[in-house]
């Protein structure tokens, strides 16, 4: 009762006397925030209950599509097994998370598209949102694996044959879910470490010119601090043509020097 009266319960599977209890969680994704609802069911021998909670006052996890999915099942088969009603409702909560992971995906494209940009910029906000939304996410999938997985092992008494095999195929929906999760979140970190390369390589663009500018200012600035020093027997100090020659000195090693770092790609 005091799981069920309070929300924020993991994803698990409990067997408390002649009856189990199964805590669920329908996601959604809101821009980049992770939407999560509480699904409660518990079930025994003949009958099965669910007590949905919402998220921040939002509303309540819908299960009409459960609802026709175990109508049609029970028709098909002429069973009225609480284990095909408890199939049709993670069936549909496990479809949902497919919906979440679209989603994600679409917003890795974008932040792809941010982070080789050519312009400039720091690290995207949206990569570190997003971040903690994959983390929160594997937080509601990976326990569901071996929920269903106790499931399938006919480890729960009042699930038919029939319902496990249809348990299985939401086994193998999650498997692909975690192996989906997995490869956004891998994703996300290259794109994490792609754009402090590419600011890395920006930052050695950067240093790499204010460098190259600086050595070529640095000759004509040592002529001029030489010929500044005002001794009385400097060489060619006064020669007439003395402040020319001083003047196409450092115009030429200065074109030269900037050539050579433009040839290099420095420039």
């Amino acid at each position: 009762a005091e799981d069920l009266l309070h929300a924020e319960q993991r994803t698990k599977l409990e067997r408390i006397g002649d009856y189990h209890y199964v805590a669920l969680h329908d996601c959604e994704l809101d821009g980049s925030q992770l939407v999560s609802r509480e699904v409660d069911v518990l079930f025994s021998d003949g009958w099965l209950c669910t007590v949905r909670q919402g998220a921040d006052g939002a509303a309540v996890a819908s299960l009409d599509g459960a609802k026709q999915r175990f109508e049609r099942q029970r028709t098909e088969h002429g069973s009225n097994d609480e284990g095909f009603l408890l199939w049709a409702i993670l069936d549909v909560i496990v479809d949902r998370y497919f919906v979440v992971t679209d989603a994600i995906d679409e917003q890795l494209d974008g932040i792809e598209e941010i982070v080789f940009n050519e312009t400039p910029q720091a690290i995207p906000r949206e990569i570190f949102a997003l971040r903690r939304t994959i983390v929160s996410f594997r937080r509601v999938v990976g326990p569901l694996r071996e929920v269903v997985s106790e499931l399938v092992r006919r480890e729960v008494d009042g699930i038919s044959d029939e319902a496990v095999v249809h348990l299985q195929d939401v086994y193998d929906h999650v498997l692909r879910l975690l192996d989906l999760v997995e490869t956004q979140r891998e994703l996300l970190t290259g794109l994490l470490e792609g754009q402090l390369a590419v600011m890395s390589n920006q930052m050695n663009q950067v240093m790499k010119a204010t460098s190259s500018w600086g050595a070529i200012l640095i000759v004509a600035t040592l002529i001029a601090g030489i010929y500044g020093m005002n001794f009385e027997h400097m060489p060619e100090l006064g020669w007439e043509f003395g402040y020319p020659f001083a003047l196409g000195s450092m115009l030429v090693v200065t074109g030269a020097m900037y050539r050579i770092f433009k040839r290099r790609g420095w420039l």
